[in-house]
Formats: structure tokens, sequence, C-alpha cells
């Protein structure tokens, strides 16, 4: 079993340096993410939550799933901020470049909003990519994967666990998704909570 929440190495940081793993910031922000939405039902349980908290993320969503559900979408944009995420979200590792770039082309058409932010899905992205997709985006990385995810996990451990590394600057990552709910519904209440009981203050990449 996987042991998460997963911290990045420095030494990877360090040897792609050109890919965004924290943000530091004056105000001590964390910054919760969550990739593969929008959902209908998961991503405004997850608004409702930030919006409790008085607390803003940071949605990564797929260009297909802004298609299927553009109302949803519309409700992301609002307060939060919107990144892409490719339109089918593909394995850059295993994708021809071409085909690559087009498919992030094609979310930030359907999205038809301006963003300068782009995660790779699986956090898979060869070097060749990545210069030339940092020509026109910020390329979000990670500095904590919280393994909603995986359905082997206990939610409430990894959720501690992820608060207790949590620290300024870190960006942490979540799934608005049907594969995630089940431990982002446990998981999610936990961190906002716990986060901002040390003092940190719960932000959106800008």
């Amino acid at each position: 079993m996987a042991l998460y929440p997963i911290k990045i190495p420095s030494w990877v940081k360090r040897t792609f340096s050109g890919l965004t793993w924290e943000i530091q910031n004056p105000g001590n922000k964390v910054f919760l993410t969550f990739d593969d939405g929008p959902h209908p039902e998961i991503s405004p349980w997850v608004l409702d939550q930030l919006e409790s908290a008085g607390a803003l993320g940071t949605f990564f969503c797929i260009g297909d799933n802004v298609r299927k559900y553009p109302d949803t979408f519309s409700k992301l944009c609002k307060h939060n901020m919107v990144g892409n995420h490719t339109f089918n979200h593909l394995n850059g590792w295993r994708a021809e470049n071409d085909r690559y770039y087009q498919n992030i082309e094609s979310c930030q058409r359907q999205m038809g909003v301006e963003t300068n932010l782009f995660r790779p899905p699986y956090g898979r992205i060869k070097p060749s990519q990545a210069r030339r997709i940092a020509r026109e985006y910020r390329i979000i990385m990670w500095d904590l994967l919280s393994g909603d995810f995986d359905p082997g996990i206990n939610a409430r451990k990894n959720a501690d666990r992820l608060v207790n590394l949590a620290k300024p600057g870190s960006i942490i990552v979540f799934h608005d998704s049907e594969k995630a709910w089940k431990n982002l519904e446990v998981m999610l209440p936990i961190v906002i909570g716990g986060i901002k009981s040390k003092g940190l203050d719960l932000g959106k990449i800008v």
C-alpha cells in the first residue's frame, strides 16, 4: 500500500526547477488544487466546503468535462481560479508532442476563459513538452499529493498527515472526480479545518 500524502523530494524540485512546485507568499497561504473536474455533484460540494471556510481553490479542468457540464464550470470560475488539464486527460509521456499541444489548445478553447495555468495529467510531461508549454502557461505541479484517488488508503489518517506536512507555500492535490469522491468527502473538511487551525490561509493560485 502506498504511503500518502506523498511529499515531493527536494531533489526533484531542483531538477525540474522550471515547474512550479510551491508558491512562497507573504500571506502564508496554502493552495488547495482539484484535478479532473468539473463534476456536476462533487465540484459544487467542494465549492461549498471552501466557501463555508472562507477559502479559495484552484481547479484544473478537463476540457471534455467542461463541455459536458458548462454550468458547473461557470460556478467554478465565479470566485476560484481555473486551469487547463488537457481535453482528454492525456499522459504526456505517452502522447506525441503535437497531439499533446493540440489537446491542450482544445481544452483552452472549450473553457473559453483566459488562464495561464496548466497541470499535466498524472504529473507526467516530457522536458520537450514543458519547454514549449512554458511559453504560454505556468506549469503547476505540487508539493503534496493527497492520494484521495487510492481506494486502499485510510482517509482520516491521510488527512491528518496532510495537515501536519502542509506549510506556507504548499500546493496540495485533490480530485473532484468520482474515483476520489469517497476519500475526498472525508479528507477535505479535515484538511481545511486543520490547515486553518495552524494559522494558515487557503488561497487560489494567481
